[in-house]
């Protein structure tokens, strides 16, 4: 039986505004238009030179080690986890939903003990949960998930860094939902290790895992007593290729290499103290619209990400029906809740390039229209009016 020929592809252009990914600018697609480069060609090697300085002023440090993983942000995961854990090792590790649960049984993995904090689903762990597992232990690794997108919960970093300071632990940091959306520093937070994702606040594609780690963690992984269980991501190696030796171990994604290094142009243009303060500021404009359409946010104010927010279904709405028409009718994408939270939150991302006002106003009518036609009792127009008026009251330079 012949199988039918199969057409150009043509996927349609949506708006992204679920916790990832985001939408990417037209000068990322441009860049990755670029002709392909050997992986060790000279003028790739100063494409790669670029990215590394580009992700040093993102993530605000001047670390040696620091390069994007090839592999996507659970790959920066798996890299922070198998190089600073082996057996014998204790690790406490925030769990304030799926993603940070996700980093536990990667712990759990090297052959580590984990002890894993656990919260109520939209709240944070506190960081005297951690102080009292580490009493009486030998602590290798405080893991903390930044910004948990299953939720939409924030952790305070400097809370944890207290914390780890206490019981000598690397301070590893899940900031994949987070770097370039909320404001973050590696060097001046003394963060040990820390990772992210290029398809969220940076806009690119998924497919890289920016990665930094300081001498504090170099130094331990060079007191390990066994090897990394990952031959792929043990740093040892990677370094070579991603440090001044420059020598092959895998062949690089070249396009997304581009991609990323015309991202981090994009943020590096933009300032990051101004594109944090435009992130904050559209989330906020999110959050008063949602709330005048009497829509119930899953997280409290001060425990809540700026780049994703987890609003409550409402009794009665069909969670996958919603969503459904938001797409079908309008192009626009929000996600669903995960694991225990299925069918019971939206999670809608501000983040990148997705992040505009145009956007937050076109999703707060778009989901008003589409909740008075499933019988939901709203104030029509309220929405969208609350943010508009929002908007008004900070202007850009005047937002915090």
């Amino acid at each position: 039986m012949t199988a039918p020929r199969l057409g150009e592809l043509n996927p349609p252009p949506r708006i992204l505004l679920g916790p990832g990914p985001s939408n990417v600018d037209p000068r990322v697609y441009r860049a990755m238009l670029a002709p392909v480069l050997g992986h060790l060609d000279p003028d790739f090697l100063q494409i790669m030179d670029d990215v590394q300085v580009l992700l040093r002023r993102l993530f605000q440090t001047s670390n040696r080690l620091t390069f994007p993983v090839s592999a996507t942000g659970s790959a920066g995961m798996e890299t922070a986890m198998c190089n600073c854990l082996e057996p014998g090792d204790t690790a406490i590790i925030t769990d304030a939903g799926y993603f940070g649960a996700r980093l536990v049984e990667m712990a759990r993995r090297t052959g580590a003990e984990v002890i894993a904090l656990e919260s109520r689903h939209g709240t944070a762990v506190e960081p005297q949960q951690a102080r009292d597992a580490a009493r009486g232990k030998k602590i290798k690794v405080l893991g903390v998930t930044h910004g948990e997108t299953s939720t939409g919960v924030a952790h305070n970093l400097a809370d944890f860094r207290q914390v780890a300071d206490e019981c000598d632990a690397l301070l590893v940091v899940d900031a994949v939902a987070t770097v370039g959306g909320m404001p973050l520093k590696v060097d001046e937070e003394r963060i040990d290790v820390c990772f992210t994702g290029s398809q969220k606040c940076l806009s690119a594609p998924p497919g890289l895992a920016p990665f930094t780690a300081g001498a504090r963690a170099e130094e331990a992984f060079r007191q390990r007593k066994t090897k990394v269980t990952s031959w792929y991501f043990d740093l040892t190696y990677i370094m070579k290729y991603w440090g001044g030796e420059r020598t092959y171990h895998h062949t690089a994604p070249i396009s997304m290499v581009y991609a990323l290094r015309e991202a981090l142009r994009l943020i590096d243009e933009e300032g990051l103290e101004a594109r944090w303060e435009r992130h904050l500021r559209h989330q906020r404009a999110l959050v008063a619209g949602l709330e005048a359409m009497g829509l119930e946010l899953l997280v409290a104010p001060a425990q809540r990400m700026t780049t994703v927010s987890a609003v409550r279904v409402p009794t009665g709405v069909e969670d996958v029906k919603i969503r459904g028409r938001l797409m079908e009718e309008f192009n626009i994408e929000i996600a669903g809740g995960i694991g225990e939270l299925k069918g019971r939150i939206w999670r809608i991302g501000t983040m990148g390039s997705s992040c505009t006002a145009n956007n937050v106003l076109l999703l707060l009518g778009a989901l008003e229209k589409c909740l008075l036609e499933e019988s939901f009792k709203l104030p029509p127009g309220g929405g969208v009016a609350a943010a508009a008026q929002n908007y008004a009251q900070t202007p850009a330079s005047a937002a915090p």
